[in-house]
């Protein structure tokens, strides 16, 4: 499939124009205002994904992808050796931002690769490749979230009901996304579904973008406190739930939003199948279980302040604020991949989708 120029121009991160600045749709203040920021510095592309302006494992990826090559073009070294220095330095800086998703550390890495083989090349040649190759990995995550779209949508049937906890959209990754693209590719095909859409505290992400992309898309999403997706489930209002990911470890544990694995440990109990959608970039084989995964924390300012006019607790109240949760993966019904639907057991056949 061929993606184009508007294809990647119509999503939430991007090249601008001149192609010498990253372009992103500030998620912060969605859903009331719609903000782009327009990223140049090191110091700017760590920042926005530190604080969520952008957000989500393959949209943090495409942003790191682009943020490489254009701090690449503004380096006057003109060695190898000290382009190739710099420019590391700028990528563990980035890395630094969001320890947990896998898919920023991938890009970086991926990046810096392409520079180490191809050594030989002048600095302007190897800025031409880095500006090649962050469109490479951005039309890669298209394509991507297409396939796992398709994949996703042969699990559902019309009118099914889907749980859904954070926000896995286009916002997060690209196009149709990875947990609520097989919604939206139904849609465009005119399959409705009805989806509950978890509030996802602290940060709200679920409401703030996941119910804010499927409303602007004219599907039938319903919001919920995260509280009450036990009573949705008991009262027969969904048939499958469908998550995101940002790291998949080898034997199939994962880590995504806080408060996932207790949605997983719900859906376990009232019969419904649990998935989570992702890119193969968010399948680490170097990490053996989710035991190995560093569990970011946050402010607990982000309890206590953010959303409210006054504080909704006293300043000396202690908060404890992970990022993200690891789900078991005995929770888990299947893993839906670009490269196909994964069953258990999780550590044979993830293994065997790389082979």
């Amino acid at each position: 499939m061929g993606v184009s120029k508007e294809d990647r121009m119509a999503c939430s991160v991007h090249l601008s124009e001149d192609e010498c600045r990253v372009v992103i749709l500030d998620q912060t203040q969605l859903p009331n205002r719609q903000v782009y920021l327009t990223l140049e510095t090191a110091e700017e592309i760590y920042q926005a994904i530190k604080v969520l302006a952008v957000r989500g494992a393959p949209a943090i990826g495409i942003c790191a992808g682009y943020g490489m090559y254009v701090l690449a073009r503004q380096k006057t070294a003109e060695s190898y050796d000290e382009f190739y220095k710099e420019l590391s330095k700028d990528g563990e800086y980035l890395i630094s931002s969001r320890p947990t998703a896998v898919n920023l550390s991938w890009a970086v890495k991926r990046m810096l690769s392409v520079v180490e083989a191809n050594a030989g090349k002048s600095v302007p040649e190897l800025v031409e490749l880095l500006h090649d190759t962050s469109i490479t990995i951005h039309d890669e995550d298209i394509e991507m979230c297409t396939r796992i779209s398709e994949y996703g949508l042969s699990l559902i049937k019309p009118g099914d009901g889907i749980l859904t906890h954070c926000n896995a959209g286009p916002l997060a990754t690209s196009k149709y996304g990875t947990a609520i693209g097989p919604v939206l590719l139904g849609k465009e095909r005119g399959i409705d579904f009805k989806v509950f859409s978890d509030e996802t505290r602290p940060l709200l992400q679920g409401a703030r973008l996941t119910s804010y992309e499927l409303q602007k898309a004219g599907v039938d999403v319903t919001l919920i406190c995260d509280n009450m997706a036990s009573l949705v489930m008991k009262n027969g209002w969904v048939q499958a739930c469908f998550v995101g990911c940002d790291r998949i470890a080898a034997n199939g544990d994962f880590a995504n939003k806080i408060g996932t694995s207790g949605v997983a440990i719900l859906a376990k109990h009232y019969g419904i199948p649990f998935y989570t959608l992702g890119p193969t970039s968010t399948i680490d084989m170097n990490c053996p279980t989710g035991a190995d995964i560093r569990i970011e924390q946050r402010d607990p300012e982000e309890i206590k302040n953010m959303w409210y006019k006054e504080p909704m607790a006293l300043p000396e109240v202690k908060c404890y604020n992970p990022a993200f949760d690891v789900t078991d993966h005995e929770l888990l019904t299947a893993i839906i991949t670009d490269r196909g639907i994964v069953y258990p057991p999780f550590d044979v056949n993830l293994k065997n989708l790389f082979a």
